[in-house]
């Protein structure tokens, strides 16, 4: 049931206001999920009910998985969190800048 996405793929949350870009993601079938279902590409026509632990999304904040092999950009912020084949993504941790002296 998983789909290939491109990078500029647009996809909104069918529970919540969330809606996110694909920055980065794997040639491979994924299965995108908010707040505990299935996101889709466009707007939805009305929302369902959320499952699960959802701490939300902020919007302009970039989600990846461990290895950052996929990225997303939140583009509106939500109650539901985001997660890809079943594993939760988390906020992109900000890299070190070197030390100057």
């Amino acid at each position: 049931m998983g789909q290939i996405f491109k990078p500029g793929t647009k996809l909104s949350s069918t529970v919540c206001k969330t809606q996110i870009m694909v920055l980065r993601a794997p040639a491979e079938e994924l299965d995108i999920f908010c707040g505990g279902a299935p996101m889709q590409v466009g707007d939805p026509s009305e929302l369902g009910e959320m499952s699960g632990d959802n701490s939300g999304t902020l919007v302009g904040k970039r989600y990846t998985d461990e290895a950052e092999t996929m990225e997303f950009l939140c583009t509106r912020g939500g109650d539901g969190s985001v997660a890809v084949s079943g594993y939760k993504i988390d906020i992109k941790a900000a890299k070190k800048l070197p030390s100057s002296d």
